[in-house]
């Protein structure tokens, strides 16, 4: 899957700024420094369109990703990073729930978790909040690179048990590329587009 025509095409900090075109949405939610930024821009093809940081925290807007004129990616600000405040923190629930919840466009959203790590408690209710919502979701599990491939099936399958998902994460490494045209592949089925 070879991307030509990607940018950023809105930043925005509330509903009033988000696009109206329309187009179909995918969005990108997970804990800070799971690796949202390293994922969309492996999937675009690009190194530095979506910034990434060792910093946690550092994305605090929605950003959307226009992608070949026909879907945005969105990334979404992590959570759980203990350094913001309290009120910062409900101001980022606040922001992602509004837009998960009354968002039409959105046809899947990519819950990522870190390969390495049990999932935590935000993680935890997060994936909650996708059942009672009936919000179409899939699990990522990052930094597959990181690991053992012996080790593989047994962090996927810790993954799986701590959030009681139907079935195992998919892996993905932003830096070998696994996976990619698997996800790609989901997100053209769920968007309803045959070619990019």
């Amino acid at each position: 899957m070879i991307i030509n025509n990607t940018d950023i095409a809105i930043t925005a900090v509330n509903p009033s700024g988000f696009p109206s075109d329309g187009l179909p949405e995918v969005a990108f939610v997970g804990k800070s420094n799971v690796g949202k930024s390293s994922l969309i821009n492996a999937m675009l093809g690009r190194k530095r369109l979506a910034r990434t940081s060792r910093q946690p925290g550092k994305t605090r807007t929605v950003n959307f990703f226009h992608v070949e004129k026909k879907l945005y990616f969105v990334d979404l600000p992590g959570y759980g990073y203990a350094r913001i405040s309290k009120r910062e923190s409900a101001k980022w629930g606040e922001m992602v729930e509004g837009y998960l919840k009354n968002r039409p466009q959105l046809k899947r959203i990519f819950l990522l978790l870190d390969i390495r790590h049990e999932p935590g408690t935000n993680d935890i209710m997060l994936y909650e909040w996708f059942k009672h919502y009936e919000l179409p979701f899939t699990a990522i599990a990052t930094k597959s690179d990181k690991i053992s491939r012996s080790g593989l099936q047994k962090h996927l399958a810790i993954i799986r048990r701590k959030l009681d998902l139907p079935e195992p994460p998919i892996p993905f490494s932003s830096e070998t590329r696994q996976n990619r045209d698997t996800l790609w592949s989901l997100i053209m089925d769920n968007c309803g587009i045959d070619v990019l």
